[in-house]
């Protein structure tokens, strides 16, 4: 049978991923899917190294001028464990979770194998009104992969990008963010050069996508969503190159999205 992103078994919950730079917009529009102004929001600083305090008190001050009354830091990081008790209480509670910006490696150093992540997802899974958002780093942990590692042209050279599992709850993606701003096309060509199953997303700053359970994808915001599929290629030299050598393909398939545009995730197929 094809794949069919409308099967009963997709997600219920919703995914908002933005690319970094001003977020006041993002947090505009989740304040406006939230269910109404009793729902509980936890602002999750587990990226941000530096002063995570103050950042999340920067988004709760926002929030509120949203008419979001109920926000709270929820802490995970070297000495706060994820699987504290009153941690897995507030999460499993939680109708939003927004994830900072900052290192996308300590959200998943802190999350990957834990009882925080299985709850987040089964609340993804199953919740309706259930949103996970990140900016930036917080939204670049949310796909199956992330890129960790790779600067401009060089990142055409066999071994100059670093790839790294993400917290999985988009499965086939391979997500960057701060994309166009800091010229990241060469490392998620690559990166799709050398996972063809894989859909490299590049998510520009101000700029994002909400994905609702079984339907397609929708791209918001100012600037552009990039998408590269390696699914049709009729040659890529990768496999057979030494380290720090150039990357030579043929097939490779590029589509510049912009706000009100789709993408379906099971057929990869645009939709204007």
């Amino acid at each position: 049978m094809p794949a069919d992103s409308t099967f009963s078994d997709a997600p219920r919950g919703t995914l908002v991923l933005l690319g970094g730079g001003d977020d006041d917009p993002m947090l505009t529009l989740l304040a406006n899917m939230l269910p109404g102004s009793s729902a509980t929001i936890e602002v999750l600083t587990t990226a941000t190294r530096r002063q995570p305090a103050r950042t999340a008190a920067a988004y709760a001050h926002a929030l509120h001028q949203l008419g979001c009354p109920h926000v709270r830091h929820l802490q995970v990081d070297e000495n706060h464990p994820a699987d504290d008790p009153a941690t897995l209480m507030r999460l499993r509670r939680a109708t939003l979770v927004f994830m900072s910006g900052g290192d996308q490696e300590r959200i998943t150093d802190f999350l990957l194998n834990t009882e925080f992540l299985a709850i987040l997802k089964a609340k993804y899974q199953n919740e309706p009104d259930f949103i996970v958002a990140g900016t930036s780093a917080g939204a670049s942990a949310l796909a199956e992969c992330m890129l960790v590692y790779g600067h401009g042209w060089r990142s055409l050279k066999k071994g100059n990008i670093d790839v790294k599992p993400g917290l999985n709850l988009l499965p086939g993606l391979l997500l960057d963010q701060h994309f166009a701003e800091r010229g990241r096309y060469p490392r998620l060509m690559h990166a799709a050069l050398a996972q063809p199953d894989l859909l490299g997303i590049g998510l520009s700053e101000e700029t994002g996508l909400i994905v609702r359970g079984g339907q397609p994808m929708e791209v918001f915001g100012d600037e552009v969503v990039v998408v590269i599929d390696a699914a049709q290629l009729k040659h890529n030299n990768l496999p057979d190159l030494a380290e720090g050598q150039m990357i030579s393909a043929h097939g490779l398939q590029v589509h510049l999205l912009v706000a009100g545009q789709q993408l379906d995730l099971a057929t990869r197929q645009v939709m204007l």
